[in-house]
């Protein structure tokens, strides 16, 4: 099958890869000259276990290839994906604008045999029928004053195809995905010719996910926009999870109770079970973010208030700030240690303080630090006036980037105790394995301070206070 990809970021990089390793002829197209040159080379701008290995052998195989021309590629590919990215608004509402483009290069350049368009990016409800509107109006043009186009063009479908990736894990999700949806637009002519572009949308669909669903099959025909909001929905759902159990951990804090095992409590009943129930910073990264203010920003679109996807983002911003208050009571001068927040000081309460930091990345097996947790922090501190030692095993290159105007104010060490050494308080953002079982002597004896703020509460508080350190976890 001869298959196209519009975008090389994150989902267009694993699917290309993954549909290049079931056998398919895949051209990744961008319109950064460099990028494609690089990324022909075998060489990643994105950290992902697995990833290169993938798309090496493909490459290697014949079977991957990256173009600049689309050309040279769309009129013969069978599925073109779009999978170009969808970044907020100052609203929150998506940026459809990459989308669109990709549309019109599309309608510009299909082939005259039945095309299947699915888009992957993550899009608003309402989206396939727009994209699906732009092919249509681009088949009027070219036959309009009864003139037949200079290259004809074939019938088409376009699908909504949401991609449910996580970072760290997204090869195996993609070849073991957990559920497909194809989500059909609307369809042109009478009701014969919709049934026969239906059926066929369809079988190219099963034909394209065949090999990950033999023995399992999690593919599921619905209507565009149900898939879109499907995908919405999900990531909402997820991140409410996140939000709810760090509002009990806050609770706990208050009222004396353990969070550790509160959420295990509550992760035995199976209707609630255990995944992301996981107390700490908050989520972060370029889906959770971005489709709750989608999501919220659709709803009140339609007149709707979501007030729990509202809230779901107050609750994950404030979680940051309650760790550098806790920091701020422990470290800053008696003034503002009396107070709730660091804010509260009007002078610097953490001038003169070193502090290192323990993760970058919104999560482990990753080097994306889009929405970090780290990032939020480490403004704060510098806003403090805290002098900051940072390490993570592959992200400094991107927070670097990221924190450029933070300069004169933090460092990066690729070793953990170095970033460690001579500091006041350590915090722990990111739960790396590397992380998980540090050598607590080690630290005591390369520390100034004694707090360890563990984040994610992957330490144990009795082996930390043992070791002489004071710990601060969160709800527990």
């Amino acid at each position: 099958m001869k298959i196209a990809v519009l975008g090389t970021g994150y989902v267009g990089l694993v699917a290309g890869a993954g549909f290049a390793d079931f056998g398919n002829d895949v051209v990744c197209l961008d319109i950064d000259g460099h990028r494609v040159s690089t990324l022909a080379r075998g060489e990643l701008p994105i950290y992902e276990p697995g990833l290169p290995e993938l798309v090496r052998a493909n490459i290697e195989a014949g079977r991957l290839h990256f173009s600049q021309s689309p050309e040279q590629v769309l009129p013969s590919a069978e599925v073109i994906l779009i999978c170009v990215g969808t970044p907020p608004s100052e609203t929150g509402e998506a940026d459809l604008s990459q989308v669109f483009s990709a549309a019109r290069t599309i309608a510009e350049q299909r082939g005259p045999h039945f095309t299947l368009v699915a888009i992957k990016s993550t899009v608003p409800v309402g989206t396939t029928e727009r994209v699906t509107a732009i092919l249509e109006t681009a088949c009027a043009e070219e036959t309009q004053d009864g003139e037949p186009a200079a290259v004809p063009r074939g019938p088409f479908v376009v699908v909504s195809n949401p991609e449910f990736l996580k970072e760290g894990s997204a090869v195996e999700d993609f070849m073991r995905p957990m559920r497909i949806l194809a989500g059909l637009g609307p369809l042109r002519g009478d009701a014969d010719e919709q049934r026969r572009l239906a059926e066929q949308a369809r079988a190219l669909m099963r034909r394209l996910y065949g090999p990950v669903v033999r023995t399992n099959d999690r593919l599921l025909f619905c209507d565009a926009r149900s898939a879109e909001l499907t995908k919405y929905a999900s990531n909402a759902y997820l991140a409410m999870r996140v939000s709810f159990i760090n509002d009990i951990a806050n609770l706990c804090e208050e009222v004396g109770a353990d969070v550790e095992l509160v959420r295990r409590g509550m992760g035995m009943d199976t209707r609630i079970g255990a995944h992301f129930l996981f107390p700490g910073l908050g989520y972060g990264g370029s889906c959770f973010p971005k489709d709750t203010q989608a999501l919220a920003a659709l709803g009140r679109q339609h007149g709707l208030e979501l007030h729990l996807v509202e809230a779901t983002g107050r609750i994950n911003q404030r979680q940051r700030q309650r760790l550098l208050a806790k920091l701020v009571r422990h470290l800053g001068p008696a003034d503002a240690a009396r107070n709730k927040t660091a804010a509260s000081s009007s002078e610097k309460p953490l001038a003169g303080k070193i502090i290192a930091l323990w993760g970058l990345s919104f999560k482990p097996e990753t080097d994306d630090v889009r929405e970090a947790p780290a990032l939020a922090i480490i403004d704060a501190l510098v806003d403090a006036g805290a002098q900051i030692r940072a390490s993570d095993p592959v992200a400094h290159h991107s927070a670097a980037q990221t924190c450029a105007r933070h300069v004169a104010s933090l460092r990066f060490f690729a070793d953990a105790y170095e970033a460690a050494r001579g500091s006041d308080a350590l915090i722990l953002c990111t739960e790396w394995r590397q992380f998980r079982q540090p050598n607590f002597a080690r630290l005591k004896s390369l520390m100034r301070g004694t707090a360890l703020f563990d984040g994610r509460n992957i330490w144990d508080p009795e082996q930390v206070r043992e070791n002489g350190f004071a710990y601060f976890g969160v709800g527990r």
